[in-house]
């Protein structure tokens, strides 16, 4: 509506959007956008800067303060002070002033997202969850716990936190409320969303297969009417825990902007909004993680004479790619080969003579086995020879060594940063517990297996999206809460052909 009117309407991104189409607009969490377009309820046409496009509705939160001029949010905290030279801003005690009702209208967006919040979680554990146990000849536990995760817990600790939230909030003056405490007490608890994210791509895949079958379309679709829940389908219903845990820190970077240094509130929600971003960054790395193995298990598909076990059996994250020189005993044979460093393993291809695209498996090295040693230009006792930017990875079981050459300094430079952030990335996923499920790698080969065999993906062109625009969706009461509307489930991702490019792989890692 605001944009009819003619309004300028931003929102901010809750989750970075990567794309490979020129038609959709490419964007990181945070980044604010101007929304120029809202007619679909699942794919807006916005822009940033000069760059206009499409992007999932779901994947943003519309700022709350609208009539405000186009800022960058302080996600970054680096000062201990803000700029008060806006007119019509003083210091509290001296009367609301414009900055006051500015963080008055944040408060309020808190509490009442956080109400609305509440109810959507009993309306799962209650609509969904308490009927399917009903029904022990359609779902077992183990299915539920696949579908619905850890989403109990989270109700669980949902409840608590509102009810500290409502314990600080201020009813005659909301702008002096002190809710940052509350952000700083349960952080440690928000981190159980980080496996409910970490398992809703198994939601999904489960769903996906149930709804194949019509007794479970009309079961769910029971439960939705008789907890009289809005026009959702259950997957859109799952989505909302990781929209909501992604949402806190542009909620407090919003309502720092509009608390006063001399607040009392004000270090608080600064300390609050460092945590949150803590919290959010590690479901978004997961997030990340698990988009990348579908990409690993298509990469994997298109090399030919695979052998042995898939990446993903050891693996879920490309580190660094490119082409090497490897020198092999006993005749110091030297090979032009092209190299992918993963997260425990070192995979060796070589190029096709003609197809230069095309690339064969040779064999591949275990990194958890392996030092890695820098090697001085000039003669090799090891190799005896000339050797220059060059380094070796050797194994401390077997002795066995490997000597490797890049073209320039810097490209060996970036080789040994890469072998230390190969060992980084380990040792963090060992700290945050982070793994695969066997669910989940097996059906990122199952997908790379399929869009392998299809051929090449076609390019989605602007008529589509066209078409997507006029369709029509059933309309929402009008007196349904705004934050509603936009719990909308995440629009499947198009195909891309991005991977059919090996020359174009290490791009993904962020």
């Amino acid at each position: 509506q605001l944009i009819s009117d003619g309004s300028v309407v931003y929102a901010e991104a809750l989750w970075d959007h990567v794309t490979m189409d020129d038609q959709e607009l490419g964007f990181k969490a945070g980044d604010v956008i101007e929304v120029m377009d809202a007619t679909n309820k699942e794919w807006w046409w916005g822009r940033i800067l000069d760059s206009e496009g499409w992007f999932p509705a779901s994947f943003v939160r519309l700022r709350v303060n609208q009539d405000e001029p186009m800022e960058d949010y302080p996600l970054k905290v680096e000062g201990d002070k803000e700029d008060d030279s806006s007119g019509g801003t003083r210091r509290f005690g001296m009367g609301q002033t414009t900055k006051d009702q500015m963080r008055t209208n944040v408060i309020n967006e808190i509490i009442s997202t956080e109400r609305d919040y509440i109810k959507h979680l009993k309306d799962i554990c209650e609509g969904y969850i308490k009927q399917c146990r009903k029904r022990a000849d359609m779902f077992t536990e183990e299915q539920l716990k696949t579908i619905f995760g850890n989403i109990e817990d989270i109700y669980r600790c949902q409840k608590k936190f509102v009810k500290a939230l409502e314990k600080k909030f201020n009813k005659d003056h909301p702008h002096l409320s002190e809710v940052g405490s509350c952000f700083l007490e349960y952080q440690t608890e928000f981190q159980i969303y980080s496996e409910y994210c970490n398992n809703h791509p198994n939601a999904c895949t489960e769903l996906s297969r149930l709804t194949k079958v019509n007794k479970y379309v009309y079961f769910f679709e029971a439960c939705r009417l008789l907890q009289k829940m809005i026009d959702i389908s259950l997957d859109g219903f799952l989505l909302t825990p990781g929209q909501k845990i992604c949402k806190y820190p542009l909620q407090l970077a919003e309502l720092l902007k509009y608390t006063n240094p001399q607040h009392r509130d004000f270090k608080d929600v600064e300390a609050a909004l460092n945590a949150m971003k803590n919290v959010a960054r590690l479901i978004n790395e997961r997030k990340r993680r698990l988009e990348n193995i579908d990409k690993i298990a298509q990469w994997q598909s298109s090399i030919e004479d695979w052998e042995g076990e898939d990446v993903l059996v050891r693996s879920s994250e490309l580190i660094y790619s490119g082409e090497l020189t490897k020198i092999s005993h006993p005749q110091a044979k030297s090979q032009q080969r092209m190299f992918f460093l993963f997260d425990h393993q070192l995979v060796c291809c070589k190029k096709d003579l003609l197809r230069r695209d095309i690339l064969y498996y040779k064999s591949r090295i275990n990194m958890d086995d392996m030092e890695i040693l820098d090697v001085e230009d000039g003669k090799d006792k090891d190799f005896n020879i000339s050797v220059k930017n060059a380094f070796k990875l050797h194994c401390r079981d077997t002795e066995e060594v490997h000597l490797f050459c890049a073209k320039k300094p810097e490209q060996k430079q970036r080789w040994l940063k890469a072998f230390e952030n190969e060992r980084r990335q380990v040792q963090l996923d060992q700290e945050t517990g982070f793994s695969i499920t066997e669910v989940q790698k097996k059906q990122a080969m199952l997908n790379a297996s399929k869009q392998h065999h299809a051929g090449k993906p076609k390019a989605v062109t602007r008529p589509y999206y066209d078409f997507l625009m006029r369709q029509k969706h059933p309309t929402l009461p009008t007196t349904l809460p705004q934050q509603q509307v936009f719990m909308l489930a995440e629009p499947k991702r198009k195909p891309s052909n991005f991977w059919q490019n090996i020359s174009r792989l290490t791009p993904f890692r962020k």
